[in-house]
């Protein structure tokens, strides 16, 4: 498959992660529609459950849309764990990276756009979780420390390729790793969000703290640094313990496409 295609691919799933996880974070956790009486809102507002079933229905319908052009990282942390397997040639690292990147910021940027369109939309940079951000310490949804939030980082994004190693592996059942894969990225979520509002993700917790700025931008590093250690940690177990390479195959045979 060429390069090209499978970069475009990974813009476009990292674009619909990052547009309809954080969409639904900021967009319909929390929504009230019609009123009760004139004092008490009817919640209608989907809350962490339905903010982790998107994140994990974002990832599995591109999983199934896209996976076969690119292997569906849609994740520099996913790239980085299956390069440390030898699933993934390094000198498409970058170039995915790159186009993880850059779709997640137009999925954060049109999110932007249409919530900025509600009177009243405003950001405040020094609050927990604003605009689906990621964050520790007083910006942790739930006050979380550095140290506790680089612990779930890097064991939630271990367990996640674990997960991703396994279901992609040739020996497993074949058609069911989008679903094995979303449904992680749900549990995920669901341990998570009260501790970092859960990235796992680096190209997801860069794209809407750009568009906040301030001390959030400031913490994207954490969400970089635990994901794609606890990804590689995860990959180097994999090869050696599970599944050691082949010999005679090449990079290219051992890279997984998610059917």
């Amino acid at each position: 498959m060429p390069l090209t295609k499978k970069l475009v691919a990974e813009f476009i799933g990292t674009f619909w992660l990052v547009f309809g996880g954080c969409g639904s974070a900021v967009l319909a956790a929390a929504f009230t529609g019609a009123k009760l009486n004139d004092t008490l809102p009817f919640p209608l507002g989907i809350g962490f459950v339905g903010v982790a079933l998107a994140f994990g229905l974002t990832v599995m319908s591109m999983a199934y849309g896209v996976g076969h052009i690119s292997g569906g990282h849609f994740n520099p942390a996913v790239s980085f764990g299956l390069w440390a397997c030898k699933r993934f040639p390094g000198s498409e690292l970058l170039p995915y990276i790159v186009a993880q990147v850059l779709g997640g910021i137009l999925g954060a940027g049109i999110l932007y756009l249409i919530a900025s369109g509600k009177a009243g939309f405003t950001i405040n940079p020094n609050a927990p979780g604003e605009f689906a951000t990621n964050g520790f310490g007083a910006l942790s949804p739930g006050g979380y420390s550095l140290l506790a939030c680089f612990v779930t980082e890097f064991v939630l994004t271990f367990i996640f390729l674990i997960v991703i190693l396994g279901s992609t592996d040739r020996r497993a059942p074949s058609g069911f790793a989008g679903a094995a894969i979303g449904l992680a990225l749900t549990l995920i979520h669901l341990i998570s969000i009260p501790v970092t509002n859960t990235s796992v993700n680096p190209a997801r917790s860069l794209a809407p703290a750009i568009f906040v700025g301030g001390a959030a931008l400031g913490q994207v590093w954490l969400f970089w640094v635990a994901p794609i250690l606890g990804a590689l940690a995860a990959g180097f177990l994999y090869l050696n313990v599970f599944e050691p390479s082949p010999k005679g195959e090449t990079v290219e045979e051992l890279e997984p496409s998610i059917r």
